[in-house]
């Protein structure tokens, strides 16, 4: 019974912080996606043309984000009906909203009016012997020219 009552209580804390902080970091994302509006993206290929630059610099942003107890835990639920898992869906988005701002703000800091050839990866990884998303990896990576 003790063991029911701590999961319970993790679960709980788990959902309430989590919430939380996700809230949070959404709206922090979304401030700073405002500020960048101006810098010119592309995810053109490599045989396209690129435009004229006195400079090119490659630029990276890269961030690990974790999963809550709470939302490991309605995952490993969900996986057993199949289909969408909806609650890493969210923390895939913020991921990869992540890296490529950080992408982003470092290739503004050093003075690009573009950044082109954007491409993003992803990687999970996992602890408690491969049961469940433990972080995820994401990394942008783009062509700044200016």
């Amino acid at each position: 019974m003790e063991e029911i009552v701590v999961f319970a209580i993790l679960l709980g804390i788990g959902y309430f912080f989590g919430a939380r902080a996700e809230k949070q970091h959404l709206r922090l994302l979304q401030h700073r996606e405002q500020a960048i509006k101006g810098l010119v993206l592309s995810t053109a290929g490599a045989k396209a043309t690129v435009p004229d630059a006195r400079q090119a610099e490659l630029f990276v942003g890269s961030v690990v984000i974790s999963s809550d107890f709470f939302k490991t835990f309605i995952a490993g639920l969900l996986k057993l009906f199949g289909g969408r898992i909806t609650v890493y869906e969210s923390l895939l988005e913020r991921g990869r909203r992540e890296a490529l701002l950080r992408m982003e703000e470092s290739a503004l800091a050093w003075g690009a009016e573009r950044v082109v050839n954007i491409r993003i990866q992803t990687a999970e990884l996992s602890g408690n012997n491969g049961r469940g998303v433990v972080a995820l990896e994401v990394m942008a990576y783009g062509t700044g020219v200016r």
